[in-house]
């Protein structure tokens, strides 16, 4: 095989390897780094980059499911707030304590209806009064009692709620206030999760952009990029590409129909006093038409979600002007003295939701748990074929465990080490208290030379991985910043293309750092990074224009942001954020 080094070959007689992960997404990689810990040979490969799928497009939140709760999944809720609390001890630089707030209506409303969808019924229940809130509520807290890090919920009366939340329409008669997590980075979490499995297991490698292209022999062939081709023969294939599971297991010679996906949009707005009045809370809320929405404050600005539309075509997904629409509109239904339109969204982005075929039910009712339906070896395919279907963001762990526990029946092995209290990536030796942290950041600011507050910035953005960044021996001063973009530093970008798999100019604006869904990025600091990272991966000019060329086109046709020339501001001279649609 040829790989980039720092994607480590698996050192493999005649490349035979014990499982092939075909889809790097969260539950992909999730199971990677769980095999490896394991001692498995193990090789994870995508089409595209780690976490560019499905995996980039979530409602950035870890939750545990409180919807769930009307369809009966019991365990599914048990499980997400077990796994919800254990990714804010385990990956705690990129997931935190949301307080989560929810209008109510009514006192007695929806409840018939919510017992007839506890029932089986495929229509979804409508206005949920404070009585089935508090039950809800009630429930929730239970299931999450497990490994628990954060209070219990309350239920508060009209004008308690409108002092907490003081542009929320006046109709309310109550507001519940629980607790849930979001997550600021994921695509990072899904790179570092890679990079775990391959720090642990020197027989395991990674490769992104690389495409099967043959199946023979019991061999799946490979070619990379840039040409380069590489064989493995495994003993277990894992089909984890999400809503392509159909595509990949057709050319893998085994057809299935197991994806039945949905869309989900979400819009980035670019609004302060919104952002300001949310003081930290989500907002979860019923929209007019009864689907569920959230919007809280994510790098400065509003997040807005999610629609759920059943959709196959998971290439072309994008948000389209009617969930724009609708977005805005159940906004100014909610918050009717702000003001909600197009000119303040900075960012959109659209993913399908890798769900269970379900024939004639509604899209908000597809279970949201998880399988890994097998199909057998045959004549022509000697390994077996175990597809990740469904699943959520959350329950990435858990569900990686439960299948690293089939491989490993499968391959007559047993479980080694648990992954169940394992920090994430920066999560590793994150300091545990204040005092901790002062100590931490201290020594990265004397150690490296700059200020205590760039050293807390670091560690903010890459937890514990802040410290070698730090030190990193670059040409680059930490000094010089991005143009438009300021937080971030040319060492900062240097550090990242030399160490963290990059290929693509994209993945390090779209998913190893987040100034793309900030709104911060311009051509000009589009054109800093393109020079930084030509220097360190050796791009001739020809290539630097290529690859500046496809993020723009990639931001226009994909998250409606075209970039534009930092424009200064009058009073402070610094270039502010340009204007995205």
């Amino acid at each position: 095989m040829t790989l980039n080094p720092l994607e480590r070959s698996p050192d493999t007689s005649e490349n035979d390897i014990d499982v092939v992960i075909l889809g790097a997404g969260i539950n992909g990689a999730g199971l990677f780094r769980d095999l490896a810990l394991q001692g498995v040979s193990c090789m994870i490969v995508d089409k595209s980059d780690f976490g560019s799928g499905t995996s980039a497009a979530p409602s950035r939140l870890i939750h545990g499911g409180l919807k769930y709760l009307e369809t009966g999944e019991f365990g599914l809720v048990a499980q997400s707030t077990l796994e919800r609390n254990l990714l804010l001890k385990n990956a705690p630089h990129c997931v935190e304590a949301l307080p989560t707030f929810i209008p109510v209506f009514s006192w007695t409303r929806g409840i018939w209806a919510a017992l007839r969808t506890l029932a089986g019924s495929k229509t979804a229940p409508r206005s949920r009064g404070a009585v089935l809130i508090k039950i809800g509520l009630s429930l929730y807290d239970f299931f999450g009692s497990r490994d628990r890090v954060m209070p219990r919920h309350r239920l508060i009366l009209k004008r308690k709620a409108r002092q907490e939340m003081p542009h929320v329409t006046p109709d309310i008669v109550a507001g519940g206030i629980y607790y849930d997590a979001k997550i600021s980075r994921p695509e990072r979490l899904v790179y570092e999760l890679v990079r775990d499995g391959l720090e642990a297991n020197p027989h395991c490698a990674a490769a992104n952009f690389a495409t099967l292209t043959a199946r023979s022999e019991g061999r799946l062939s490979f070619r990379k990029e840039d040409g380069a081709e590489f064989s493995v023969r495994p003993r277990l294939v894992v089909n984890a590409a999400g809503p392509w599971i159909d595509h990949v297991n057709e050319a893998l010679g085994a057809p299935s129909r197991l994806i039945g996906g949905t869309k989900g949009s979400h819009v980035l707005i670019d609004h302060p006093e919104l952002v300001r009045s949310l003081n930290g809370h989500m907002i979860y809320f019923e929209a007019d038409d009864g689907r569920i929405c959230l919007v809280y404050g994510y790098l400065g600005l509003a997040l807005v979600g999610s629609t759920d539309i059943p959709s196959r075509d998971p290439d072309n997904v994008r948000c389209e002007d009617p969930e724009i629409d609708y977005f805005l509109q159940s906004l100014r239904s909610l918050l009717p003295t702000l003001r909600f339109d197009r000119d303040q969204i900075v960012y959109t982005y659209s993913g399908i939701r890798p769900l269970p075929a379900s024939d004639g039910t509604a899209p908000g009712l597809i279970s949201r748990d998880h399988s890994a339906p097998v199909i057998e070896p045959d004549g022509e395919r000697p390994f077996a074929i175990l597809s990740l279907v469904g699943g959520k963001w959350t329950t990435f762990r858990g569900f990686a465990e439960e299948v690293a526990d089939t491989v490993l029946s499968r391959l007559e092995r047993s479980r080694k080490q648990s992954t169940r209290y394992l920090p994430i990536g920066g999560g590793k030796a994150f300091p545990a208290d204040a005092q901790a942290r002062r100590v931490f950041v201290d020594r990265i600011a004397k150690a490296a030379g700059m200020t205590a507050a760039r050293a807390e910035q670091l560690l903010n953005r890459y937890g514990t991985t802040a410290e070698a960044m730090a030190m990193f021996p670059s040409d680059h001063s930490d000094e010089r910043r991005l143009s438009a973009a300021e937080h971030y530093s040319f060492r900062e970008i240097d550090w990242i293309a030399r160490n963290e798999l990059v290929v693509h100019l994209s993945d390090i604006v779209l998913r190893r750092t987040t100034i793309a869904i900030e709104g911060q990025l311009t051509y000009e600091g589009l054109t800093d990074i393109a020079g930084i990272v030509a220097k360190a991966l050796g791009w001739d000019a020809p290539r630097v224009e290529r690859e500046i060329n496809d993020v723009v086109s990639l931001l226009k046709a994909f998250h409606g942001q075209t970039l534009a020339a930092g424009t200064p501001d009058i009073e402070t001279g610094k270039s502010v954020r340009p204007v995205s649609r």
